[in-house]
């Protein structure tokens, strides 16, 4: 899928790199164009300079036959008016803005909107919204490094032992749901279709269990 990200700070350049390394293709906007330099020599997605909100913009940045938008500047008003222009004037249909006002925030989500506030599981939520990917945060301990994930079972995992997915992830399978029912897995457990997993992972390794679970056992890295 084609993913345009309006805004290469911190989060916005942690998204596109992300995206790009399961898979999609990406474009970045951004006014500033030393901004791009966040995103490292290795990034091989479109870079545009210009405002997230402007159309010709937009269509330089392939918005025209993207999947998703992530308006994630450091403005509010750029990224809502970015992320409705995106929604109503070019359909596209994963959209999301980061707002840094709580209570706009929901005034946008009753929009139709998806808007995330300034918390440290910021990447993973947006990720969340953009893709509907098959992993998503669950619970994040005080300190904020150790979170559990739950993950969904893709077709390159069934019939793969659990302790490879671990190996290849690095996480750690907490507990597993298998036709409705948790139980505790094993070192012989045998992924099968439908399985959902709660891993135990930390920041460090989050990255690897998206890329695990999206490409498969051949995607992952020891």
């Amino acid at each position: 899928m084609h993913v345009v990200v309006m805004g290469c700070g911190r989060v916005g350049s942690a998204i596109a790199r992300r995206l790009e390394a399961i898979g999609h293709s990406v474009a970045v906007i951004d006014q500033d164009p030393e901004a791009f330099r966040r995103l490292g020599p290795e990034f091989a997605g479109r870079q545009i300079t210009g405002l997230g909100f402007d159309r010709q913009t937009l269509l330089d940045a392939g918005i025209d036959t993207a999947g998703a938008f992530a308006a994630v500047s450091s403005g509010d008003n750029s990224n809502i008016i970015s992320a409705r222009v995106a929604r109503e004037t070019f359909g596209v249909e994963h959209v999301v803005a980061r707002i840094y006002d709580s209570k706009r925030a929901e005034v946008y989500e009753r929009m139709g909107i998806p808007s995330v506030a300034t918390v440290p599981w910021t990447v993973s939520r947006l990720l969340r919204e953009l893709l509907s990917v098959k992993v998503s945060e669950l619970w994040r301990e005080p300190t904020g490094k150790v979170l559990l994930m739950r993950v969904t079972v893709t077709d390159g995992w069934v019939g793969r032992p659990l302790t490879e997915l671990e190996a290849v992830s690095g996480a750690r399978v907490a507990w597993l749901v298998r036709f409705g029912e948790a139980q505790l897995p094993t070192t012989s457990t045998v992924l099968q279709t439908g399985d959902h997993l709660v891993v135990a992972t930390t920041d460090e390794f989050t990255g690897r269990v998206h890329q695990a679970v999206e490409q498969g056992p051949s995607g992952g890295k020891h």
